[in-house]
């Protein structure tokens, strides 16, 4: 089976684990640091704070901007369902933004009738917005950035997908347009450390309360604390954590991944660009690539219209995996599953992500994957359409 994603471990990431665990740390150490720091580097941002997963990240970043009972955070409905539970986790209420069209990324101009719709009405305008770096391409952050200024909310990228990606020129994670931008580590993303999450941010007191967050809520900073003459050993637990501490032997694969981050996004975009050339005749809808070298492309997303091809995504679907090709969907929309129908969601909601998700079909793409595994994947995409 071709999977649709997966990691490139090579000798030089296998060592850097077993360096670590020949060291004397384990769980959260030196390696952490670096980590955080490598990142910072690299997105020009101040601060970062890694964390054991992207969910966690999003979780404390939604914590650390306070928010809570009584607040509603919007996000898109076609990302990972992590995207909206990250507010419920904090007991906020959640609603939806469509996305657009042809980006598949929020809607800004959806974005900004909801909000002028709640500012009117005397809605509950939201604590924070979360928008999606869908498939590793940033949204327009600085129109986003512009109405949080003007209507009063908080902004956390979910660049889960884009890793080492850009936008006019600056890094993804820059925060220059955001309060804080989460990315993922997970093993079919841009580089990994098998699970794992990181949080930049340019607000020094949101990256200490994050960081105290994924541990407990403890701190040993004396000028927090309580009781100052305690001894060496002393800590307070000064708010609820939690345990969402990223270990060493993590971060030591991440830091050893990141010296191949700029050739997993040259391959990655390589097979873009042959995927383009390859699907130029075959009667589908090919993703947007007018930022080609800008995204970091975790996804290539196809569209079966079944007027336009006579077939069924499910069919489409069943054919190439039959044929040992393991594509996949990206995403179910969140407003549509069990649980957040149960809260009052419905179809017709978001009518653009729900029509993208009827035709949607990820096909697969990650740097260790050949020319000719390419080009059989588009061989059974062309044979499952009988247009071979």
């Amino acid at each position: 089976m071709i999977p649709y994603g997966r990691q490139w471990i090579d000798d030089a990431d296998i060592q850097a684990v077993v360096d670590t665990l020949r060291s004397d740390w384990l769980t959260q150490g030196p390696a952490v640091g670096k980590l955080e720091a490598a990142l910072a580097d690299l997105c020009h941002a101040p601060h970062a704070v890694a964390a054991n997963s992207a969910t966690s990240a999003l979780h404390i970043a939604c914590l650390a901007i306070d928010v809570g009972p009584g607040d509603v955070v919007w996000t898109v409905p076609n990302t990972f369902v992590a995207s909206a539970n990250c507010a419920r986790l904090c007991g906020a209420d959640v609603d939806f933004v469509d996305i657009d069209p042809t980006t598949y990324n929020i809607s800004v101009p959806a974005l900004e009738h909801k909000l002028r719709k709640a500012a009117m009405i005397a809605g509950r305008l939201p604590k924070a917005v979360i928008p999606v770096h869908f498939s590793g391409r940033a949204p327009d952050q600085e129109a986003i950035w512009t109405l949080a200024k003007d209507y009063g909310f908080r902004v956390i990228e979910d660049a889960s997908h884009s890793v080492g990606a850009t936008h006019q020129g600056e890094p993804v994670g820059s925060c220059r347009s955001s309060d804080i931008a989460v990315f993922s580590f997970h093993p079919v993303k841009i580089v990994t450390t098998a699970e794992g999450g990181l949080a930049t941010t340019r607000d020094a007191a949101l990256a200490d309360r994050m960081a105290r967050l994924r541990t407990h809520g403890i701190t040993k900073d004396q000028q927090l604390m309580s009781n100052k003459d305690e001894g060496g050993w002393y800590y307070e637990q000064i708010e609820l954590g939690l345990n969402y501490r990223l270990t060493d032997m993590q971060a030591a694969l991440g830091l050893s991944q990141l010296r191949r981050l700029y050739e997993f996004l040259r391959r990655r975009r390589e097979l873009v660009a042959r995927y383009e050339r390859l699907l130029a005749d075959v009667p589908v809808t090919r993703p947007l690539i007018d930022v080609l070298e800008e995204s970091a492309w975790h996804l290539y997303v196809i569209r079966i219209d079944p007027k336009r091809t006579g077939k069924t995504r499910r069919q489409v679907y069943d054919s190439m995996r039959a044929a040992g090709i393991g594509v996949q969907v990206h995403y179910i929309p969140v407003h549509l599953q069990p649980y957040y129908r149960a809260l009052g969601f419905k179809p017709g909601d978001c009518p653009e992500a729900e029509r993208y998700y009827e035709e949607a079909l990820s096909l697969p793409l990650y740097p260790a994957m050949s020319n000719a595994e390419q080009d059989q994947v588009v061989d059974a995409l062309k044979t499952s359409l009988r247009c071979a």
